[in-house]
């Protein structure tokens, strides 16, 4: 299996309330590479919050205010170091300052998480089914920390039209061995691929990922990659 990862320049700004899809469509058309009929789009969060009205006035110096905003975000606090808080989101995610971004949005202005990436994601793969008459897989990513391990990646947020883990448990490894608890983050994998190609400083909030395994697509939610709290060891 061979993988293209093509980024769509040239999307421009996002104000609230535009049509994502339709720009999409628009930007991959003009650069030569439509979409197709199969492709897996990856779309950054902060558009996102952008075209969903999910920016909110802060002052960036006023760590209170910045506080306050992050509990209001969030169901619960794991951990606090410094002006770091690590939380638990309303959507599920455990993940630095209950994901809110002050990086490529204006000045006193803050982004907030959508308020459900999964409907998003949806949303954008209905609307291009409209327009195109195509199916395509949609994933909504954002950039994570990892406990154990430095650096960051995206992952997925937010699924429509693929499986965001792939189960392979009971099939066998090359050996014959049977696979008793290898389950794929494939939504993630997905995400992390495309952010090599749109960067944190290039301005290319979408990828298109071509070529992906006819097996992956479906229903998928990224609900299905948060574990579930009597399979966490660490809370």
């Amino acid at each position: 299996m061979t993988i293209s990862i093509i980024p769509i320049t040239g999307i421009g700004s996002i104000e609230a309330g535009n049509e994502i899809a339709e720009t999409i469509a628009a930007g991959a058309l003009e650069q030569g590479t439509p979409i197709q009929a199969g492709d897996c789009l990856v779309v950054t969060q902060k558009i996102i919050s952008k075209a969903e009205n999910r920016l909110v006035e802060i002052d960036p110096a006023d760590s209170g205010a910045r506080q306050r905003l992050i509990e209001s975000e969030s169901v619960r606090i794991v951990r606090r170091r410094g002006d770091l808080i690590i939380s638990e989101t309303n959507q599920g995610f455990i993940c630095a300052n209950a994901g809110i971004d002050l990086s490529n949005v204006p000045d006193g202005y803050a982004a907030l998480l959508p308020l459900d990436a999964d409907r998003s994601a949806r949303h954008i793969r209905d609307a291009l089914r409209a327009r195109l008459a195509i199916d395509v897989a949609v994933i909504i990513s954002d950039t994570f920390g990892r406990p154990w391990r430095t650096g960051v990646t995206d992952v997925a947020i937010g699924v429509a039209g693929i499986a965001a883990v792939v189960d392979l448990r009971g099939l066998t490894d090359t050996y014959g061995r049977e696979l008793m608890v290898t389950e794929v983050a494939i939504a993630d994998e997905i995400a992390a691929a495309a952010e090599l190609v749109m960067g944190k400083t290039t301005s290319i909030p979408v990828a298109i990922v071509r070529g992906i395994d006819a097996e992956w697509l479906g229903e998928g939610s990224a609900r299905d990659l948060v574990r579930a709290p009597g399979d966490d060891l660490f809370r």
